[in-house]
């Protein structure tokens, strides 16, 4: 089975904004609805227990936690996107890793344009949001907060796999053969030893 070419720089970078896009305006879209259409810290079923709305505007992380430094995680949400754009443009040659980024990429500017544009204000607007199961945690989340949650954990399947941002697969054989070049080159040389 041949493996596919990596993806030019410019392909990898297209596909991470496209993805972000999309995640972006399926969030924004998401939020404005429940927003319109949900009442305020009441619980609406949708499945039973499996599935239930219960809109609240967030000023904190997850759990609610931070609700006094929201600034905070405005700046590490766009240091967070500023890293992944960064590393799209310049080192991602992998599809599986653009894919990946340009969704985790989506999630963090949903919740960054809460934090931008959302009441109180620039930049410690509140986040919205809605999703609720009980069944599986009592955190409330929204569309954006999926995409992070599962794109983080594809990111560490794609590491422990040994899937490099380039596109290549580190190996044990390969990590080895690294390891013995590094310690060739830091070798100290015996100057009597001829």
């Amino acid at each position: 089975m041949r493996s596919r070419p990596p993806l030019r720089s410019a392909a990898a970078g297209i596909t991470i904004a496209v993805l972000a896009v999309l995640v972006l305006a399926a969030d924004q879209f998401a939020k404005n609805a429940a927003i319109a259409a949900l009442p305020s810290e009441r619980v609406v079923p949708i499945l039973g227990d499996f599935l239930q709305f219960y809109l609240v505007r967030n000023p904190g992380a997850a759990f609610s936690l931070g609700e006094g430094v929201t600034w905070v995680f405005t700046i590490a949400l766009a240091v967070v996107a500023c890293v992944i754009v960064y590393l799209g443009a310049r080192r991602v040659r992998s599809r599986l890793w653009a894919v990946a980024l340009g969704l985790l990429l989506g999630g963090v500017l949903g919740n960054l344009t809460d934090r931008l544009v959302r009441e109180p204000g620039f930049p410690v607007g509140h986040v919205v949001d809605f999703i609720s199961t009980p069944w599986m945690m009592p955190a409330i989340y929204n569309v954006a907060d999926m995409f992070i949650v599962t794109m983080m954990i594809s990111v560490a399947v794609l590491v422990l796999f040994g899937l490099k941002l380039d596109g290549t697969r580190e190996t044990k054989a390969s990590r080895a053969a690294a390891d013995a070049a590094e310690g060739e080159v830091e070798a100290p040389v015996d100057p009597g030893a001829r």
